[in-house]
């Protein structure tokens, strides 16, 4: 009698994993929410709208794009966290993943135990600009003037943002006095900058390269470790100084709950790979400013977990915290 119990409770289990199997192989079988943790017109709305309505036709079934945004990307982030890990929610990320833990008080997810990395589709450069009025003409002066005279100024769009943390890497890695100002948006910080209230910015390179073709703004170096696609000419931080694997990017990319099955995970990145690759969807993402820069889930993981040490010892070195 227990052996037959032993074989049909055998049975059972078998029939179970190949149904759970049997439901990850036909994945998705019903629409799947793609969240994005800012409101609608950004440049993250915009890469989940464009890769989403991809893997909608792929798929056959809606993609639906939800925007939860506030909090700096924290109150979505926290909602696909504490979702099903089925495949069905998914979040679309930025840079602020690996850094909003680190710079404000109260976050209760972690990128690296409450997730599990798809996708990393591309990056967009920031580039140093200053204004046109500006005597420094490259970004050795620029530095230069820093060292013999007052504390170079930089505005932002707030604490935290890649274009703080690209001044603050600066200031740390050239010993150089960078003094912060941060605003509630891009407009404001860029309006001070083309009325020369502030020595510099940081900006991604599509916008970057708009004011520097009309004159309005002079392009520096580019914060990354590859020149950007935007403003060729302009050489990286590294080509213009000194300074060794200095690389800040805003990133974009799409994750999971954690302990979403493999094969779903898999699935998607593979997908998404595709979906990368297709003319239309190449010159959609280009002219957002986006440079290709596709890491697999594995990949990926590993890199959200090195930039979320990185910018842990860059925050505390610098003493940023949200009130800042």
């Amino acid at each position: 009698m227990n052996a037959l119990m032993r074989s049909i409770a055998a049975i059972a289990v078998l029939g179970l994993s190949s149904t759970a199997w049997s439901a990850q192989t036909d994945y998705p079988t019903k629409p799947i929410t793609l969240v994005v943790p800012f409101s609608a017109g950004g440049v993250v709305d915009s890469i989940a709208r464009i890769v989403g309505e991809r893997l909608s036709t792929k798929y056959g079934q809606p993609v639906i794009i939800e925007n939860r945004a506030g909090a700096g990307g924290s109150i979505g982030t926290a909602y696909v966290a504490n979702s099903p890990a089925d495949g069905y929610t998914l979040l679309t990320v930025s840079t602020y993943f690996s850094v909003l833990p680190s710079v404000m008080d109260g976050v209760k997810w972690s990128p690296t135990k409450d997730f599990t990395a798809i996708a990393n589709v591309g990056m967009i450069p920031n580039v140093i600009v200053v204004n046109p009025n500006n005597p420094a003409n490259t970004f050795q002066e620029l530095l230069a003037k820093a060292k013999t005279g007052s504390p170079l100024t930089y505005s932002s769009p707030g604490v935290g943002t890649s274009n703080h943390l690209t001044g603050e890497l600066l200031s740390q890695q050239t010993h150089t006095d960078m003094v912060h100002v941060p605003y509630k948006g891009q407009s404001d910080a860029l309006s001070d900058l083309l009325a020369g209230r502030v020595d510099m910015m940081a900006l991604t390179s599509a916008l970057a390269g708009q004011y520097v073709k009309a004159g309005k703004l002079k392009a520096l170096a580019v914060a990354t470790n590859v020149r950007s696609s935007a403003l060729p000419s302009v050489p990286t931080v590294e080509e213009a100084s000194d300074l060794k694997d200095f690389d800040v990017r805003s990133w974009f990319g799409f994750v999971a709950p954690a302990k979403t099955p493999d094969a779903v995970v898999n699935r998607l990145a593979a997908d998404i790979a595709q979906v990368l690759d297709e003319k239309e969807t190449t010159e959609k993402l280009a002219a957002l400013g986006l440079q290709r820069d596709y890491q697999g889930p594995k990949d990926y993981q590993a890199s959200i977990a090195k930039e979320q040490e990185r910018w842990k010892k860059v925050v505390q070195e610098a003493g940023i915290n949200g009130k800042n």
